[in-house]
């Protein structure tokens, strides 16, 4: 199973605006040039997460996009959920009653079941505060005078 660029950009969009102090809007201008993504493509994405409601638009001069929630509030599997919709391995288990017609005789469905509820046990538990604590020390131990550039 791959995460999908979209999902991905998504989530390293959503890092950039946890980052960012409570009351900071960021343009998607300056989060593409940070995170190296193209504009084009996070302007597809933003309105994903503006209408799923995890980030909020303020139009104007000091306009831009912020989380609409503390970042200990998301979990990395909440913002892959928006963006791809299930995060299943396989389509059957996308429903909350398996609709396959082979479910009951399928010999691979509990292999598939414990997959998806392994990537779920990484995803749900994980949240945009932890990758923003293990962000900041990442920058300070690249930063460190000692340490020189990572």
């Amino acid at each position: 199973m791959k995460i999908s660029a979209k999902s991905r950009y998504a989530l390293r969009l959503m890092l950039a605006l946890a980052m960012e102090d409570q009351g900071v809007n960021l343009s998607v201008k300056s989060v593409a040039e940070s995170q190296n993504i193209s504009e084009k493509y996070l302007e597809q994405i933003i309105p994903v997460l503006v209408r799923g409601g995890l980030v909020c638009s303020v139009r104007g001069a000091r306009g831009g996009y912020h989380l609409s929630k503390d970042p200990e509030e998301y979990t990395v599997g909440a913002i892959l959920r928006t963006v791809e919709g299930s995060i299943a391995p396989v389509s059957c288990l996308d429903d909350e009653i398996n609709q396959c017609a082979r479910c009951k005789e399928c010999v691979t469905l509990d292999l598939w079941a414990q997959v998806d509820q392994a990537i779920s046990n990484v995803v749900d538990h994980v949240t945009l505060a932890d990758l923003v604590d293990k962000q900041r020390r990442i920058d300070a131990r690249c930063h460190s005078p000692a340490k020189g550039a990572c």
